[in-house]
């Protein structure tokens, strides 16, 4: 199943290895620099500030969605599955 993580993407939520919220990236010099680092693989999604990161194992995500959100789309997308 896909989950839409803003300005019409979606991606497998199987693909997702970790959903991030904005105050953790900018609190801890590990996430921000681990961000540095992939600028390469970097994908922003928000044309505002972005409220998440949603890592992947292709692609590292900037969404205009909060990660609660996109928790919450992941879990529903999951139980349907079942």
């Amino acid at each position: 199943m896909y989950i839409h993580i803003g300005e019409d993407h979606s991606i497998r939520v199987n693909d997702i290895i970790a959903i991030l919220d904005k105050a953790s990236v900018k609190n801890s010099e590990l996430l921000t620099e681990f961000l540095e680092h992939h600028q390469d693989k970097l994908m922003n999604l928000s044309k505002n500030p972005f409220k998440s990161v949603v890592v992947t194992f292709d692609k590292v995500y900037l969404s205009p969605i909060a990660s609660g959100t996109l928790r919450k789309r992941s879990n529903q997308v999951t139980i349907q599955e079942i």
